[in-house]
C-alpha cells in the first residue's frame, strides 16, 4: 500500500511517499480502507520533533474515515462506513495511508447524511469539543466562549454548544476576514479581537454578565498557538474558578462513546455542520500540512488516497 511516512522529525521535507505492506488484522482489530484523513496540529508537532514519545519512521495521521474491508471478530460488517481516532499516527502508523488496522472500540459509524471527507476530519475536534463541554459543566442556557472560530475545536465547540441550547455561543478571532467569514456562515456572536477586547466583546454580546463556560472551569486542550502564559491567581481565587489540562488520548472509551451518543444525532439532524476548507491528495500531504499550520484556514484540511478518485 502507499503511505506518506515521516522518515525523521525535522520538518515537512521528511514526509515521503512509500510502499508498505498492507496491515494484517489481529485480534480486536478491523481492517479499514481509508477514504479520508484529517490533518491536525498534532501531526505537525510530531513532524517537527516536538513530541518525544513518537519515534520515526512513522506514518502520521491521528484521525480518519473509511470502509471496513475485514471486520475480524468485531460486530462491523464489510463495507460499513466508519470514522475514528486513537493512538494512530503517534504510537503506531496512522491514517496518511491507504489502509489501517483499527481497534474495533475506536470505530464509530458514519451517519448516512455525512460524506467521508467531512467524517475524516471531525473525530478529534468534535470528541474534544463535546467531552470538554461536559467536563466544564455545560448545560442549556449557559453562555459559552470558544476561542478561534476558524479552528477545528473552536468551531466544533461553538456548533455543539449552540445545538444543545447554549444561551450564547461566543467565538473569537484575531483576523477581520475570518470574523466576516464566520458571520456569513451564521456565527453571529463573534468577537474580532483586532477591533475590540475580549472583555468588551463579551460584555457587548451578553449585555454585561459575561460568560459561564470558559468555563468557570478553564480547560486547556491544546498548545499549537503557544505553550506559555501567565495567570494572576487572584482571578481564579476570587471567581472560584478552576483550571485543568485535557488530553483526548487520556479519555476512556466509555467517555468517548458517550460523546458520540450526543454528537451523532446532531450531525444527522443537521444542527451541526463540520466545515472542510480544502482537500489534497495523499501524495500532497506535506503541502496540506503546511497549509494547515502556516495559512491557518477556516475549517478542516483533509487528504485522501488516489483510489478514492
Amino acid at each position: 500500500m502507499r503511505a506518506m511516512r515521516a522518515e525523521s522529525f525535522t520538518g515537512y521535507r521528511d514526509l515521503k511517499l512509500v510502499d508498505l505492506p498492507k496491515p494484517v488484522v489481529a485480534d480486536g482489530r478491523v481492517l479499514v480502507r481509508i477514504t479520508a484523513a484529517g490533518l491536525t496540529p498534532l501531526d505537525h508537532t510530531i513532524l517537527s520533533g516536538g513530541y518525544p514519545r513518537a519515534t520515526a519512521p512513522l506514518v502520521l495521521g491521528n484521525e480518519g474515515a473509511g470502509v471496513v474491508d475485514d471486520p475480524g471478530d468485531s460486530a462491523f460488517s464489510v463495507g460499513a462506513r466508519v470514522m475514528f481516532t486513537g493512538p494512530y499516527g503517534v504510537f503506531e502508523n496512522g491514517t496518511y495511508a491507504e489502509w489501517i488496522a483499527v481497534r474495533s472500540e475506536h470505530l464509530c459509524p458514519i451517519p448516512d447524511k455525512i460524506d467521508d471527507t467531512t467524517a475524516g476530519g471531525m473525530p478529534v475536534a468534535y470528541l474534544t469539543a463535546q467531552i470538554t463541554l461536559t467536563q466544564a459543566g455545560f448545560e442549556p442556557g449557559k453562555i459559552v466562549l470558544a476561542p478561534a472560530i476558524g479552528g477545528a475545536v473552536g468551531n466544533a465547540v461553538t456548533q455543539l454548544a449552540r445545538a444543545q441550547g447554549a444561551g450564547k455561543a461566543i467565538s473569537t478571532t484575531t483576523n477581520p476576514a475570518k470574523a466576516a467569514q464566520a458571520r456569513a456562515l451564521g456565527f453571529d456572536d463573534v468577537i474580532d479581537l483586532s477591533a475590540e477586547s475580549l472583555a468588551a466583546g463579551a460584555a457587548r454580546i451578553t449585555g454585561g454578565p459575561g460568560v459561564d463556560v470558559v468555563h468557570g472551569v478553564l480547560i486547556s486542550l491544546g498548545y499549537s498557538a503557544g505553550r506559555k502564559t501567565t495567570i494572576d491567581v487572584t482571578d481564579l481565587i476570587w471567581k472560584r474558578a478552576s483550571m485543568s489540562g485535557f488530553a483526548l488520548a487520556a479519555q476512556s472509551d466509555a467517555i468517548k462513546a458517550a460523546a458520540w451518543d450526543i454528537i451523532l444525532p446532531l450531525l444527522t439532524s443537521g444542527q451541526v455542520n463540520p466545515i472542510v476548507e480544502r482537500t489534497y491528495k495523499l501524495g500532497d500531504a506535506a503541502e496540506a500540512l503546511r497549509h494547515l499550520i502556516e495559512d491557518r484556514p477556516f475549517g478542516r484540511v483533509v487528504i485522501f488516497p488516489e483510489w478514492v478518485l
